[in-house]
Parts: structure tokens; C-alpha cells; sequence
């Protein structure tokens, strides 16, 4: 009782408690939000083929609490699954901006990472980690189910650790990946893409 400040309602005895220390629930949040990943997927290329299988009866991933979500501000894991140019780089960040914290990146395949296959063309984002956090990466061409589902492992363990913090990065360093995003894209991009969204959010 002693982290807590007990409050009672004259009118209609009602009692309710005020939390003081919100620190002492935070391993039970950590474990609760590992045990149901929403997961919006960005399936940009090739990766996206690797998702069906998850949720077959081999992997199943549901069994983990774990199911596809089309609604990023319903979503809280957000898998970039193939190459990124710069058009779709809009609309990750946008998408991942919509998203409410906390929030998980999983970089799927080589590509997200050093632009993969694509690594001396033009139009293809080399490092997506320069754009939004990424808390996993998976490498491979295309990386198989089960390193998928080993990456979205490794997620859940940082997350009951308190190791997967990209949202806090995001949030501390914002000038930096704003910085980066303006270098690609010019300033004022968020704006232009918002009179586009607008009749859509």
C-alpha cells in the first residue's frame, strides 16, 4: 500500500488507488506486451512471401499472441520486408510515426539493411536505420520462415528485457533522423504528404 495513494469517494464510496512508483508494474507490462504483437507489415518486396507461412500450422505464430494488423495505431511491431526506395520511405515513416509507442522494427532481409541485391542502384535506401529505428534485423536473401520467426523471437525477448527501445531512440534523437529524412527528401516533404493523406486519415 505503500506505493500506492488510496483515495475514497465521499459520494459513493468508491475506492480507487493512485499509482506513485508506475516503475514496480513494468516487468508485467514488458511481459504483457510481448505476449500480443500486432504486427502491421510493410511488404515492400520479395519478403512479403515469407509471411504467409508464419501463420500455417508449421510456425502458427498466433499460438505467441502474436497477429496481422492493418491498422498502424492499433499496431505496436512493424515488419519492412524487401528493398526501400525513396517513394516508400515516405510512407514507412509516415506509417511509423502513426503508430503509438511503444513500438517494434524488424528489419526484414537484406535489403532494409545495405540495399541488398539493389545495393548499386539509384533509387534504393542503402541504410533504413539512418530513417527509423530498427530494433531487429534479419540478413538473408530472402531469409527463410524460421529466421522470421527466430527474429520475432529475439523482439520478444528485448522487449521483456527492455532491450528493444527504438521508439525511445525515435523520440531522443529525433533531430537526427528528421536531419536525415530532410537530406533525402527536402524540407517541407511532411507537409506535401500530409495535403495527399489528408482525405484518407
Amino acid at each position: 500500500m505503500s506505493e500506492m495513494n488510496e483515495m475514497r469517494n465521499e459520494n459513493d464510496g468508491i475506492i480507487s488507488y493512485e499509482l506513485k512508483e508506475f516503475k514496480l508494474f513494468e516487468p508485467l507490462f514488458r511481459w504483457a506486451r510481448k505476449k500480443s504483437l500486432w504486427i502491421v507489415a510493410f511488404c515492400t518486396g520479395c519478403g512479403g512471401i515469407e509471411m504467409p507461412p508464419l501463420a500455417t500450422a508449421r510456425y502458427d505464430f498466433e499460438r505467441f499472441g502474436i497477429m496481422p494488423n492493418p491498422a498502424p495505431r492499433m499496431a505496436d511491431l512493424f515488419l519492412i520486408t524487401g528493398y526501400v526506395t525513396p517513394k516508400t520511405l515516405k510512407r514507412i515513416i509516415i506509417t511509423y510515426e502513426m503508430m503509438q509507442d511503444p513500438k517494434y522494427v524488424l528489419a526484414h532481409g537484406s535489403c532494409p539493411i545495405n540495399g541488398g541485391v539493389y545495393w548499386d542502384s539509384y533509387n534504393v535506401v542503402k541504410q533504413l536505420d539512418k530513417y527509423i529505428p530498427i530494433d531487429v534485423a534479419i540478413a538473408g536473401c530472402m531469409p527463410r520462415p524460421e529466421a522470421v520467426m527466430d527474429g520475432i523471437m529475439e523482439i520478444m525477448r528485448k522487449i521483456e528485457s527492455g532491450e528493444a527501445d527504438g521508439w525511445k531512440r525515435y523520440r531522443e534523437n529525433y533531430e537526427y533522423y528528421k536531419k536525415n529524412q530532410d537530406e533525402l527528401f527536402g524540407e517541407g516533404w511532411r507537409e506535401k504528404e500530409a495535403k495527399r493523406w489528408l482525405a484518407w486519415i
